[in-house]
């Protein structure tokens, strides 16, 4: 299980983790739960609540037992109970399915609209019937007071088919192109569809006839919205009698009135995608709208947003489970996700512990997993002594470096350095003492890292303090009082190295410069000495050393430069004879090698003669090898030169060849004549 937050809301993931394949047996499921932690962990709410490549559309049916999903490949349809937590049965189907509707309380009455312009019927014992429409369908709604089931699609008509008579009614005529989406209002019974040139008509069941029309692609379009096309209407959902939300192919959602041809508000999921579905929850006065991407749940009165989910994949269909805080959704994965939003609502009554369970774990909020790991890199590991454990299984690569238990840092820090403790404990006692020197009045006490460069920092903040006190501007704070620099001046690792290279080129100056601040330096370290050697405040001030300053400061920086630049380079040559003698004074001893079994020892001079047999030219190569034997050059009747040359065999082909003659004449000497064997009746003949 999986949790998440955003803005203070707590969500559970029911369906992380991985899943285990159907094919494998109960004892090889068990031992992997023994082995692996993320399988033990994992919560299975409904076993095996995912499908074979893909899910489309899912929907609960009315009495809240039964959860029916569709999806590819095979096309398909899978019931689950809910109150057995598993899987009822499955049912393939011939086409892939558009979309379909629940229309009795339980599974016993489904119709399916497929892609090949069919209209297939369940009932409980399986298919019952089939049938076509002239158009491509893309939804259709149900009727409850007449029995009729309108569809909508590829087509200016909405065809209506009866299921109390069994027959198709005259088709209503709408003045779009094509429709994508219906809905029907579950109070006055209203029929909505929305179509592709962004407009919403609403036609009156009773009467037949058309009593509204909404732009919405055109309200859609504000201020804070881009769009590239004109947007089409690809999600439709009614809220009680008089409230209705309309989604956009270009990622907008709509609230309505009926009352009103404006919108209420218009909120906009910023990704540019189709929305999928909309859903309203009522407890809370949420809209929860969907794209491939996103869930966002939002306040329908102010807008505001509540919370927001991104799962792993693509978004295809999402059903809120009535009177709960349970969300599923069918993506472009097999696995279908369930959520769990306590905020929304009590967990369904089939799954009651699961309120428990998020209660548990909100009382006693559990480490995450790194808690229990520790990140280091490969100098730590040398550090260690525990390089050589790179590549094992206590060290899992990532990044730039490597995690490891926080057990086996422990047991390794101490036996590499066992006197950590003490060093730890000292060092804490003496920042306990500085803090309480810290609250006396006392003199300008210089870091024990980088003082010159502190030094450097008070100097400049007291120049420019006078400055901004002729100019009346406000001081600005000092580096040495900022908490993100103050690791700077207490931690040794960041002492500037004065005596380096990159150091010394890039600062020439920094040797004349420092002698002022050098001599104050020497000056406030013997106060300190006096201080802690007497506990008291030493009384007076430092003297001013600023009068034996020399003019030396004036010099050109070239000049510096050159002069770093000569002692680096005397300095490397001192260092040049100082490896040369140690080179010399070393004394190297020869070492030896062991021939391998069946192998002979080549000299030296095979290689050399090879080298300069490559440095001649390719005349005197042949001559070469004329005199040899190994090539011979003679003249053709036509006029051309006929080169015939013989392969050097390596010694292993030439063993090779040698184990073969031995073995045929070995046979040789074992195969005996068949002789005997002639019949008696014919002289000549071996067998009758």
């Amino acid at each position: 299980m999986q949790v998440s937050s955003l803005n203070e809301v707590k969500i559970y993931s029911l369906s992380a983790g991985r899943s285990l394949p159907e094919w494998l047996s109960d004892r090889k499921k068990r031992a992997l739960q023994k082995k692996d932690v993320d399988i033990r962990r994992r919560i299975e709410l409904i076993q095996d609540f995912e499908m074979p490549t893909v899910s489309t559309k899912i929907k609960v049916s009315r009495d809240g037992q039964y959860i029916m999903a569709v999806g590819t490949y095979k096309p398909r349809i899978r019931c689950f109970d809910t109150y057995q937590l598993s899987q009822k049965f499955e049912r393939c189907l011939d086409s892939e399915v558009v979309t379909f509707e629940i229309l009795s309380d339980d599974y016993s009455k489904i119709v399916f609209l497929q892609c090949g312009r069919f209209v297939e019927f369940h009932s409980q014992h399986g298919h019952y019937y089939k049938t076509r429409i002239p158009k491509f369908g893309r939804d259709f709604s149900y009727h409850y007071p007449s029995c009729d089931l309108y569809f909508v699609g590829a087509s200016s008509e909405v065809y209506r088919l009866n299921l109390e008579q069994g027959r198709f009614l005259n088709s209503l005529q709408t003045d779009a192109s094509e429709s994508n989406v219906c809905d029907i209002n579950p109070v006055h019974f209203l029929f909505a569809m929305g179509t592709a040139e962004g407009k919403v008509e609403c036609w009156d069941p009773r009467t037949r006839n058309r009593v509204g029309l909404l732009d919405c692609a055109l309200s859609s379009v504000t201020a804070d919205t881009e769009i590239d096309g004109l947007p089409s209407i690809s999600a439709l959902k009614f809220d009680g009698a008089l409230n209705m939300a309309v989604g956009t192919s270009t990622g907008q959602v709509l609230l309505y009135d009926l009352r009103s041809s404006n919108p209420l508000i218009v909120k906009d999921h910023h990704y540019g995608l189709p929305i999928k579905s909309i859903q309203f929850q009522r407890q809370l006065d949420l809209i929860i709208s969907a794209d491939s991407r996103i869930i966002k749940m939002w306040n329908k009165d102010t807008g505001k947003i509540f919370t927001s989910m991104e799962p792993e994949y693509d978004i295809n269909d999402v059903c809120l489970y009535p009177n709960s805080g349970m969300l599923m959704t069918a993506n472009e994965a097999p696995k279908m996700n369930i959520f769990y939003i306590p905020v929304l609502g009590p967990a369904p009554r089939w799954c009651s512990f699961l309120d428990n369970l998020t209660e548990e774990l909100e009382e006693n909020p559990e480490s995450t997993v790194y808690d229990d790991y520790k990140f280091v890199t490969r100098k730590d590991l040398e550090n260690l002594g525990l390089a050589h454990l790179i590549g094992s299984s206590l060290l899992r690569a990532y990044m730039h470096g490597f995690f490891m238990d926080i057990r086996l840092y422990h047991k390794a820090k101490m036996m590499a350095n066992p006197f950590a403790y003490e060093e730890y404990r000292r060092e804490k006692i003496r920042q306990k003492i500085e803090e309480t020197r810290a609250q006396r009045v006392q003199l300008k006490k210089l870091p024990k890292v980088n003082k010159e460069l502190a030094l450097k920092l008070i100097e400049e903040e007291g120049e420019e303090q006078q400055v901004t006190r002729k100019r009346k501007q406000k001081n600005l704070p000092s580096l040495l009082k900022d908490d993100r620099f103050k690791v700077m001046f207490e931690n040794p690792d960041f002492q500037v190295d004065e005596q380096s290279e990159e150091f010394r080129l890039l600062n020439p100056l920094v040797s004349k410069i420092s002698e002022k601040r050098k001599r104050k330096l020497k000056i406030l370290e013997e106060l300190e000495a006096q201080e802690q050697e007497e506990e008291e405040e030493p009384e007076g001030k430092a003297s001013d050393a600023e009068s034996s300053e020399s003019s030396d400061d004036e010099k050109l920086w070239v000049e510096e430069v050159r002069k770093q630049r000569k002692l680096l380079r005397q300095e490397e040559k001192v260092k040049r004879q100082e490896r040369f003698k140690e080179d010399q004074q070393t004394l190297l001893k020869p070492q030896f090698f062991e021939i391998k079994e069946g192998e002979e020892f080549r000299s030296f001079k095979d290689s050399a003669k090879k080298q300069k047999l490559m440095k001649k030219t390719l005349g005197d190569r042949l001559k070469l090898e004329e005199k040899l034997g190994t090539l011979n050059v003679s003249d053709t009747t036509v006029g051309s030169k006929q080169a015939t040359f013989k392969l050097k065999k390596s010694e292993q082909q030439k063993k090779q060849q040698e184990a073969e003659k031995q073995h045929r004449q070995e046979r040789r000497t074992l195969r005996r004549p068949a002789s005997h064997l002639r019949s008696k009746r014919g002289r000549g003949r071996l067998f009758h």
